[in-house]
């Protein structure tokens, strides 16, 4: 199984609709999905940051499918160096946050631990040299968690206002249309 997930991330490209004929095959091979996540948090695989394009595209699809792999997805965001490996990681990251908070039957519930592990992961990628994609869900899923601690919108109130004029217009549409939520 390993070997023939491997295979298949060999020919992933950056090309969405590569990506996500790969998602769609885990989709259609849920017993593909444990390798997956294992596979994003190896640095050292040669395909560490094809395996998180794939999950981002398969957490599009089926958010619940990491309940079981919580822990160690929490645990392990710090361990992520590759920017190409960080982007898609934070998304899956929002869409965790997103889908806790939203309570419905089927949604994901993350423990204390993985929120925590949720805030410094994201507030590192807001502070750290990472591209713009990044810092935009970092931003979002920090205002989600905002909602449910206290002292999560000032520091990002001040991060953003601190930074505002020294990113890209992107950058700026995100940090403006939380600003405003949060003011």
């Amino acid at each position: 199984m390993y070997a023939e997930l491997q295979n298949k991330l060999d020919y992933v490209t950056a090309c969405r609709e590569n990506r996500t004929k790969v998602a769609q095959e885990v989709l259609e091979n849920p017993s593909l999905f444990d390798e997956l996540v294992s596979i994003c948090f190896s640095p050292s695989d040669k395909n560490h940051h094809r395996a998180c394009w794939v999950l981002e595209f398969v957490s599009y699809e089926e958010v619940i499918w990491l309940q079981p792999h919580l822990d160690f997805f929490c645990s392990n965001l710090k361990i992520l160096k590759d920017e190409s490996a960080i982007r898609p990681i934070a998304k899956v990251t929002q869409l965790l946050v997103k889908s806790h908070y939203k309570k419905e039957e089927n949604g994901i519930s993350l423990s204390e631990d993985n929120l925590q592990n949720c805030i410094e992961a994201s507030f590192d990628w807001l502070i750290n040299d990472v591209k713009v994609a990044t810092k935009a869900y970092s931003i979002r899923t920090l205002y989600i968690l905002g909602n449910h601690y206290d002292w999560i919108h000032p520091e990002l109130r001040i991060i953003l206002n601190k930074d505002y004029a020294e990113h890209s217009a992107a950058y700026k549409a995100v940090a403006k249309e939380v600003l405003r939520k949060i003011e």
